[in-house]
């Protein structure tokens, strides 16, 4: 080699860049490159990068590979290795660029939908795992004397009637209330009036088919029975006598065909004298009840339920209620409570249900005479008297006013018979009159007539 080509490779030697082993770290390997024959050992050792020109030159190569690395300085600037590629031949092209690109967004969607399902399976988990503050279960018992008690007492002794019957004849829903063991129910008059076939359906939802003892149009009552029902449950019958204006009451009954409805009040009135029926025109089908009035709601459905007092006795047999009137020409009745609701006293339906259980009928107290119904004046006047009954034997003569029953006035017809039929016959009687302008008491004795 001559002069002029050893000073051309030992300035390439000296332009080449110069790697070196840091002193507190493993050696670092200069990058590899087509001419690069150092090998491990020289990396190792930190030797320079000698270009091929400089080696092919003889002594002026070996000249350059013994010329020394440059001193470390801690505060010189390190020289970075060139950023490498993944492909050493050529950049890629811009199909594959947009095939990257697209397998990126997709990878992005995926990643998104994924994390709103979590998200929405992580709130559906969050909702259902809500809970609200509730009371902790408690004691279920009732005070016996609130309405939750004596619902509970007399419930199983109350029963739902269904009855059908042929044209023209009553059907419907009512209510009834278990008297014996036997089987006999207390109900209404008007419940099973016509009817060819009544079914019974207790508070357990039993229903069987029951049988008509017997009923009593004056009094609204009737007595049905059933056979092979266990377990009945006889309510415990009280006594209106004891029966004060504001004492609390429940009602129980099938509103509506609602069945088993409880509904509480009290008692407004007492000796209130109502008339129901009289469908028929000629009187035969007219009640007449001296009623216990009551605040608790009974509605079409009620009727032969009981009225139960604070102690789950039955005082009084739900009957009649008066409805709201429709305004207009004609005004009817509405059906619905208003809280006018009416009872049969127990007493007097203990003595009638006795009555037909025994021979089928009930018997009516009577003092013998016929009134004159078409006389307005206050009171009741006598239009004639009976042959040898109890009027004649006290000294009634026609034309007298009676206006007053035990020292309780009357003021019509319709109340006087009231008042003697809230008795027995054979019960003595009190009687004020008017006869010519003058007021007399007289004394009697009742009499018996059979119902119809």
């Amino acid at each position: 080699m001559s002069d002029s080509q050893a000073t051309e490779a030992t300035e390439a030697a000296k332009q080449a860049p110069v790697w070196w082993s840091r002193p507190d770290g493993p050696a670092r390997t200069p990058p590899a490159g087509p001419g690069d024959r150092s090998g491990p050992a020289a990396a190792a050792h930190g030797t320079p990068e000698v270009p091929e020109a400089a080696e092919a030159g003889g002594a002026a190569g070996e000249r350059q590979a013994a010329v020394p690395a440059p001193r470390y300085d801690p505060w010189g600037e390190v020289p970075q290795a060139p950023l490498q590629v993944f492909d050493a031949g050529r950049p890629p092209s811009a199909p594959r660029r947009r095939t990257l690109v697209a397998a990126g967004v997709g990878i992005a969607l995926l990643a998104g939908g994924i994390g709103g399902y979590a998200g929405v399976l992580a709130e559906r988990q969050a909702s259902t795992r809500l809970e609200l503050p509730q009371a902790a279960p408690e004691n279920r018992d009732r005070a016996p004397d609130s309405v939750a008690g004596i619902a509970a007492t007399a419930l199983p002794g109350v029963v739902t009637l269904h009855v059908s019957g042929g044209s023209g004849a009553g059907g419907g829903t009512g209510t009834g209330f278990v008297l014996d063991h036997n089987g006999h129910i207390l109900t209404n008059n008007h419940v099973v009036a016509g009817a060819k076939r009544i079914f019974v359906t207790f508070s357990t939802g039993e229903s069987v088919a029951a049988e008509l003892i017997g009923r009593d149009t004056g009094y609204d009552l009737a007595v049905v029975k059933v056979d092979g029902v266990r377990g009945l449950r006889p309510l415990a019958l009280g006594n209106s006598e004891n029966v004060k204006v504001g004492d609390p009451v429940v009602a129980i009954g099938a509103p509506f065909d609602l069945s088993n409805t409880v509904t509480s009040g009290i008692i407004s009135a007492t000796g209130r004298p109502i008339t129901a029926g009289g469908d028929k025109g000629d009187g035969s089908d007219v009640s007449y009840v001296d009623a216990l009035q009551t605040d608790a709601p009974i509605n079409p459905g009620n009727s032969g339920g009981p009225l139960l007092d604070a102690r789950a006795r039955v005082i009084g047999i739900n009957s009649a209620i008066r409805g709201a009137e429709k305004g207009g020409t004609g005004a009817q009745q509405q059906s619905g409570s208003i809280g006018l609701g009416f009872a049969i006293p127990v007493n007097q339906g203990k003595r009638v249900a006795e009555e037909i259980i025994r021979t089928g009928r009930a018997t009516h107290p009577v003092i013998g005479v016929t009134l004159d119904m078409r006389y307005e004046g206050d009171g009741a006047r006598v239009g004639s008297r009976s042959a040898g009954g109890p009027a004649e034997r006290a000294g009634i003569e026609a034309g007298d006013v009676i206006t007053r029953v035990d020292g309780r006035r009357v003021h019509g017809q319709d109340e006087l018979i009231i008042k003697i039929r809230a008795h027995r016959p054979g019960d003595p009687l009190t009687l004020t009159l008017l006869r010519d302008g003058r007021e007399r008491t007289v004394e009697l004795t009742l009499g018996s007539a059979n119902g119809s």
